[in-house]
């Protein structure tokens, strides 16, 4: 799932949460075992490997509301994230946003700015990464160009 799609399941939003939302101050977990220990140091709240695990691959999609307590406070988002209604949906798209923003290296100073903006200047802006993103979806969707085969020297 890329950020610009819509969640789905619990597992795809936890997953997410792990691949977008990481603390920045928690050491990147490798493993469900590393995601158990993170969530533990963090919390206080003990949650087994085998949890993370089966709340990854959808074998577990009804997990206690103590562990979702427990994960909306490792990742910091509301416990209404884990729901399937608008609440979820809006808490998604905002999540979405900020992943984007953080890993894009938009700072404070540079929302500052955009805000400082004339509707028509954020209106351009808008337009640029609009083109922007449809030119990436183009690239990314184009079958790859065949290189020309060298030829031997004569």
């Amino acid at each position: 799932m890329s950020l610009g799609q819509s969640f789905g399941s619990l597992a795809d939003k936890i997953n997410w949460l792990i691949d977008h939302m990481w603390p920045p101050d928690v050491a990147l977990a490798a493993s469900d075992a590393e995601v158990a220990s993170a969530l533990r140091r963090v919390t206080g709240e003990d949650i087994s490997r085998s949890t993370i695990w089966k709340l990854r691959t959808n074998r577990q999609p009804n997990p206690t509301l103590k562990t979702l307590k427990t994960l909306a406070t490792f990742f910091k988002v509301p416990i209404g994230y884990f729901d399937d209604g608008d609440e979820a949906e809006r808490i998604e798209s905002q999540l979405a946003l900020l992943a984007v923003m953080r890993d894009g290296g938009v700072d404070n100073a540079t929302l500052r700015t955009l805000a400082d903006l004339s509707p028509e200047g954020r209106r351009m802006i808008s337009e640029m990464i609009t083109s922007a993103a449809r030119m990436e979806q183009r690239r990314a969707t184009q079958p790859p160009t065949a290189e020309p085969t060298p030829q031997p020297p004569q």
